[in-house]
């Protein structure tokens, strides 16, 4: 290892705090960076409160130069249900940030496909999570615009660092941006809906917490259809969790922007949305500690949240290509145009170009592509054939 720079393990409370704090030297110029919570970092690393531990492993490293400033960090991990899922075992890489040195990146690189290797990994994705895909997830690489919350701001000389290391493009991912207006769907779309919710064995409603028993039994049983049986390596989810995730949801959650589709009462499909929490977050500077919460209650009230985000969208595969997809965009766009109604936006994240069908949905709705992410796969043998994400017919 050159002189210039040390590889250190993040293993005590300084170089946690290095870890977490790097970004905000790096980022101090960029307006529309906005600092994740502290909190929402750590957890990704504890083995206390992400599951993804009980079947998988992580270890992340900061860098530091001859004076001992921290100038980079990443980590690396292992999800030992999905590595197998690809031809090659396939672990990955995340949380990299570093300072504009092409050789201290490729040693962040270096240290991360080592320890991947030395457990018969042959191949890394990055930068990803290690944990749900809607978090943490891709290089930011087009539209410099503010993050959506737990979603990751990049600057610019990263796309250079992986590409040139020899990572290649395994999928792109779109957000997309649209009014809640019914005057942007398309006349198709407004078709479609109209001739199933005509049909009186279909209905489309939304959350009600009332009933939230039920409705997370109905999420769980969409979710473990019409994602887990659909796209390789992500796992199926439990009522417990899913009761817990809507928990902890309920001081944030508007129910307006929660729907679920039905067929004679069997539950076929859901699109949630949340309020964007980074329109209140960038105000508490990462911390929630006290004197932040009353902050956060400060800005809930008079700062109104103009953007929702489009969390996850499923129909299960019996019911695909039949409308409900369209039904439920037109019930939620309906609700747009109340005056009780508080958002102006929607941002829908993470639209992979490995499913076509949901892009061409995002043009009949009149959303524009707003941001663009990299998910880059590395293998570590050059002269096996890279192979980008499968397509979902």
């Amino acid at each position: 290892m050159s002189i210039e720079f040390k590889i250190i393990e993040v293993c005590d409370a300084q170089t946690v705090k290095e870890f977490i704090e790097l970004p905000v030297r790096l980022y101090q110029k960029k307006k529309n960076w906005i600092r994740p919570l502290d909190s929402d970092i750590e957890k990704v690393f504890d083995p206390k409160k992400n599951k993804m531990f009980e079947h998988g492993e992580c270890t992340r490293w900061i860098l530091q130069d001859k004076n001992k400033q921290t100038i980079g960090r990443i980590a690396a991990f292992i999800d030992h249900k999905s590595k197998d899922v690809n031809e090659q075992p396939t672990g990955g890489l995340g949380f990299f940030e570093c300072i504009n040195d092409k050789k201290a990146a490729y040693l962040l690189f270096d240290t991360c496909k080592q320890w991947l290797e030395k457990k018969n990994i042959e191949a890394m994705d990055g930068p990803i999570n290690f944990g749900e895909r809607h978090q943490w997830w891709g290089l930011h690489v087009d539209g410099d615009h503010k993050p959506l919350y737990c979603m990751p701001y990049h600057l610019d000389y990263y796309q250079e660092f992986f590409e040139s290391y020899g990572f290649q493009i395994y999928f792109k991912q779109y957000t997309y941006r649209a009014k809640f207006e019914i005057e942007s769907l398309s006349e198709i779309i407004q078709w479609k809906a109209n001739r199933l919710l005509n049909n009186p064995d279909y209905k489309v409603v939304h959350f009600n917490k009332n009933n939230s028993d039920k409705l997370v039994k109905d999420f769980v049983q969409i979710y473990n259809e019409a994602w887990v049986k659909e796209i390789p390596g992500i796992e199926g989810i439990t009522i417990e969790q899913t009761k817990e995730l809507f928990d902890s949801l309920k001081p944030i959650m508007h129910e307006q922007l929660m729907w679920f589709a039905y067929y004679k009462e069997q539950a076929i499909g859901f699109f949630i949305m949340l309020p964007d929490l980074n329109e209140l977050l960038q105000h508490l500077n990462g911390k929630m500690n006290l004197y932040a919460k009353m902050r956060f209650l400060y800005y809930k009230h008079i700062q109104k949240n103009k953007n929702a985000i489009g969390l996850i969208f499923g129909v299960v595969p019996e019911f695909q290509k039949r409308g409900i997809e369209a039904a439920m965009i037109y019930e939620f766009s309906k609700s747009g145009r109340k005056a009780s109604f508080p958002f102006l936006n929607l941002e829908m994240n993470w639209i992979g170009d490995f499913n076509p069908r949901m892009s061409h949905l995002m043009e009949h709705v009149g959303a524009k592509i707003y941001k663009t992410h990299h998910t880059y796969r590395k293998l570590f043998d050059d002269t096996k054939e890279f192979k980008r994400s499968v397509i979902i017919k």
